[in-house]
């Protein structure tokens, strides 16, 4: 089939990329001549893990090519992918200027039916926009659907390539037919295409954002709870995940979470249900704890060194929201070092790849370090905010000599509180006992 995608952020190119790896020839659009001519060259502009073997492998086969041209795409595809960005807006609402004036031009330009797809998280009645808007210039039939993306960054590729479900939202027999083809090489083990409605298809991303985002966010209240009356949060997160009703993802206390969707998804909720005079209680309290939980350590680090942070030089470990990604949108360890600047310390930091993206935001206000064990070099304390691979089994020999103090502050917990203190390290963690 011949695709067309619109947008080459995350979402956009790892739809083309897994589009082309079953055989469709594909064609990406965007506007960012740079970016463009860096992927004709075969330079793939963000890291996703597998992500780089699949876009060379489909450019040197000739199903991957990517243009400029608006008009070259649609004249290309008989389905049109939106991947297009919808960033949070001054009240929290999703910004669809960028859906929507591509959707304007599209009725201008396209000649023959095409099956235009909302990849972006979309609030409902998007898609009623989107055909109100390309019906507005249109000359030829066409169908707009709605097919969110359930995409986690670091798995992306395995998330489309394996997807546990698809979601298709669509009243066009038609448009549903074609995209029950598209799909049918990546459901062969059974995994349902699931067709409802355009404005159940919207909702349904929404919703399972913000209900993982709840989840995530109750554990992190218990975590706290913990703190206060000597409990453990991994034993309790244990006891609750064996249940099924509950299950064992998303249970891991930690300083918040981050990103390019949870923080987006459920603000835009909250805000879509305030405008029709609903309001989502839960996630009111979501966003105010994860604000909150984003600098949870601060007060322990303030305590530690009797709130004299003035010239302390303290290492931070992880920068990006997640590991495996080098997105550092809405990181939380964004906020702890925001923090710690105000209180006047020197930050040393690290991260295996998130590091050129933190250095065009914080510029020289950081250390950047080339390696983990560079960024302790006479550091006062070393503080965990992303829970890497390389994080989780470190020299502890060489962390007590190269720290000036055995102290570590783990926003992820890492480490077993008994065998880190046992190393001879002063340990605050999320919801377990301090090792002194």
């Amino acid at each position: 089939m011949k695709i067309t995608v619109i947008g080459t952020g995350y979402v956009g190119l790892v739809t083309g990329t897994c589009l082309a790896e079953t055989g469709n020839e594909v064609v990406c659009v965007d506007i960012d001549a740079d970016k463009v001519a860096k992927m004709k060259n075969k330079i793939v502009p963000i890291y996703e893990p597998h992500l780089d073997v699949l876009f060379e492998r489909n450019i040197n086969a000739n199903r991957l090519s990517f243009t400029t041209s608006l008009d070259e795409g649609l004249a290309h595809g008989e389905i049109v992918f939106l991947a297009l960005p919808t960033p949070e807006d001054e009240d929290g609402s999703a910004d669809l200027s960028y859906v929507l004036n591509v959707s304007e031009e599209i009725g201008k330009k396209i000649q023959e039916y095409k099956v235009i797809v909302d990849k972006s998280t979309v609030p409902v009645g998007t898609a009623e926009k989107v055909q109100a808007v390309i019906a507005k210039n249109a000359q030829c039939d066409f169908d707009v659907v709605s097919n969110p993306e359930f995409l986690r960054e670091g798995f992306a590729v395995d998330d489309f390539l394996k997807p546990e479900r698809i979601v298709v939202g669509s009243s066009s027999d038609r448009a549903t037919a074609l995209m029950q083809k598209l799909y049918a090489p990546f459901v062969r083990s059974g995994n349902p295409i699931i067709i409802m409605d355009e404005k159940s298809a919207e909702l349904t991303k929404y919703a399972a954002n913000s209900f993982l985002a709840a989840k995530i966010t109750f554990m992190n209240e218990v975590a706290n709870y913990c703190e206060k009356v000597g409990a453990d949060v991994d034993k309790v997160r244990v006891g609750m995940g064996t249940d099924s009703r509950i299950g064992k993802r998303f249970l891991f206390p930690g300083i918040g979470y981050g990103g390019s969707c949870f923080p987006k998804d459920v603000k835009a909720l909250q805000k879509a249900g305030r405008d029709q005079g609903f309001e989502f209680q839960i996630l009111d309290a979501v966003i105010s704890v994860n604000k909150r939980q984003k600098t949870i350590l601060l007060p322990k680090i303030e305590d530690y060194f009797e709130h004299q942070l003035s010239g302390k030089k303290i290492a931070i470990w992880g920068l990006a929201f997640k590991p495996e990604t080098d997105d550092i949108r809405e990181a939380p360890a964004i906020d702890v070092m925001n923090a710690l600047l105000d209180k006047g310390a020197t930050l040393s930091v690290f991260d295996p790849e998130a590091m050129p993206n933190i250095k065009k935001q914080f510029g020289d206000k950081l250390q950047y370090a080339s390696g983990m064990y560079e960024a302790l070099e006479g550091a006062d304390a070393l503080v965990i905010c992303t829970e890497w691979s390389i994080f989780r089994t470190p020299n502890y020999q060489k962390l007590k000599q190269l720290l000036s103090k055995p102290v570590i502050f783990d926003g992820r917990n890492l480490y077993n509180v008994e065998d880190i203190h046992a190393e001879g390290f002063t340990y605050y963690s999320i919801g377990r006992k301090t090792a002194h």
